[in-house]
């Protein structure tokens, strides 16, 4: 999925930072006797790279969808037939489509006389979403599927829709007219099945809340870094997530998310917030990730980290996530910074 924030293409920094700290400190402990925790989660992306390496996983992330993803990317350990589940991949993909809820909302046929005529899919998708999304719930009422295939399916439903999205990645807007990938029949392709060797568990709270009931050994943090919300930019994902019928407003079809919104987009509460997700990590190692353009300044984060313990900064440069062309940006890279902390009297 092309997500803001993904930290797929710094994956390599981010293990080496973290590994080199460890280092430093003379830790002892080997991955299979660690927990590693990434509470702003997204996607599971580096959840997911840490998994692989053997620790046990405590992953988080207030947005359903992202839940969703990371559920079946960290909790499914090895607990999945990969050839039944390749079947139901199947059957799906041999559904015809129904005019349910994402149809009758967001494609430019099912709009039809409605005060907007919405384009996010094509018709022919908006109905094979909306066939996908019933069967799914409906297997798992009937016992036809347990847990693990109902996120493992809903996952690889969202993973792969979002490719054919009419949209300039986000889904803030919807372009005027179809393009060539929102053109292409839909097909449902399977998320990886990802083995680990330790237990795992994925959270879907606010961060704030949950990091008073959690502990472990190492924190990774990525928050947003600026004031565009992620419930907004992703709110059709959420609403397939969720398929709730919500009640939606506007040209863009948007549901409501005032219990979403992150405080970490708000420059006036941003510095407070982290203080105190700091100063309640119940975690030796914290990472947080953050580049240049934040709305929290490099002396801010500084100054709060080295409150609590040790610091330490390791930098990048990379390129920047673009949801479209027409946003003027004032470069075509950013720097990005992991910031280290190895807290004292946890």
């Amino acid at each position: 999925m092309n997500y803001i924030g993904s930290k797929y293409s710094l994956i390599d920094f981010l293990e080496t930072s973290i590994d080199k700290t460890l280092k430093l400190h003379n830790e002892t402990k080997q991955p299979a006797e660690m927990i590693f925790a990434d509470l702003f989660a997204g996607t599971g992306v580096v959840s997911g790279s840490f998994k692989k390496q053997g620790y046990s996983i405590i992953a988080n992330d207030i947005q359903y969808y992202s839940y969703v993803i990371t559920k079946h990317m960290i909790e499914n350990n090895g607990n999945l037939d990969k050839e039944r589940c390749n079947h139901l991949i199947e059957e799906l993909n041999h559904l015809e489509g129904v005019e349910g809820f994402i149809y009758k909302n967001y494609s430019y046929g099912g709009t039809e006389g409605q005060e907007f005529r919405r384009m996010y899919f094509s018709d022919f998708n908006a109905k094979k979403c909306d066939a996908m999304r019933i069967a799914i719930d409906e297997w798992l009422k009937q016992g036809k599927i347990n847990e693990h295939e109902y996120f493992f399916l809903l996952g690889s439903l969202l993973n792969s829709i979002d490719k054919y999205a009419n949209t300039a990645s986000v889904y803030g807007a919807y372009l005027k007219a179809l393009k060539k990938s929102a053109l292409k029949e839909m097909e449902l392709v399977a998320l990886p099945i990802m083995k680990g060797t330790v237990e795992c568990k994925v959270y879907n709270e606010d961060i704030s809340e949950l990091i008073k009931n959690v502990s472990g050994d190492i924190l990774y943090l990525d928050p947003p870094y600026n004031t565009r919300q992620y419930c907004s930019n992703y709110h059709l994902l959420e609403t397939i997530a969720r398929y709730d019928n919500p009640e939606i407003k506007g040209k863009t079809g948007l549901r409501d998310y005032s219990d979403q919104k992150s405080v970490f987009c708000n420059k006036s509460k941003v510095a407070d917030a982290f203080n105190d997700l700091i100063k309640n990590a119940k975690f030796k190692y914290i990472f947080l990730s953050y580049n240049n353009e934040g709305l929290m300044s490099f002396d801010t984060i500084e100054k709060i980290m080295r409150k609590y313990g040790k610091y330490k900064v390791y930098m990048q440069q990379y390129r920047r996530f673009k949801a479209d062309n027409a946003r003027d940006c004032k470069s075509d890279s950013t720097i990005e910074y992991l910031h280290c902390l190895v807290k004292e009297d946890i």
